[in-house]
């Protein structure tokens, strides 16, 4: 082949791989049937393989994210990518917390959020020992 021939097919390929992944992906309707598998077959293995109760939290968890506007769904991405890339001790933390939080009033945790960011590490251990995580399910598995 000659070098101007080698060029252009070299730049067209650039050109398409760039297009390629600059496009728009597609909508749902417009997905092939294999696209569509992998997409839904993760979520489908998870399902089959949780419990009940797990399934139904699955199933509110969906249905929350429905509901939510993208600021707040980009909120809880950014949360989750936060809780990811916590050390096991700080994920326990948080699931405590979390836990002890949902029964408080917005007051109580503004109160609780301004007290635990003024514990020590010792101060925040005793009060984890002092507040159990209750009917808190596991962590799932990834």
């Amino acid at each position: 082949m000659t070098p101007r021939l080698i060029l252009a097919l070299a730049l067209l390929s650039a050109s398409v791989a760039g297009w390629a992944q600059g496009a728009p992906l597609p909508d749902w309707e417009r997905l092939t049937p294999q696209q569509r598998e992998a997409l839904i077959a993760p979520v489908r293995d998870r399902w089959n393989d949780a419990p009940p109760p797990q399934r139904e939290r699955m199933l509110q968890h969906g249905q929350r994210w429905q509901s939510m506007t993208p600021e707040q769904r980009e909120l809880a991405r950014r949360g989750r990518h936060r809780f990811e890339n916590m050390s096991p001790e700080q994920r326990e933390q948080a699931r405590a917390l979390f836990a002890q939080m949902r029964e408080l009033s917005p007051a109580q945790r503004d109160e609780l959020r301004e007290r635990w960011s003024k514990m020590s590490p010792e101060q925040r251990q005793e009060w984890l020992k002092a507040n159990p995580v209750k009917d808190l399910p596991p962590p799932p598995k990834r």
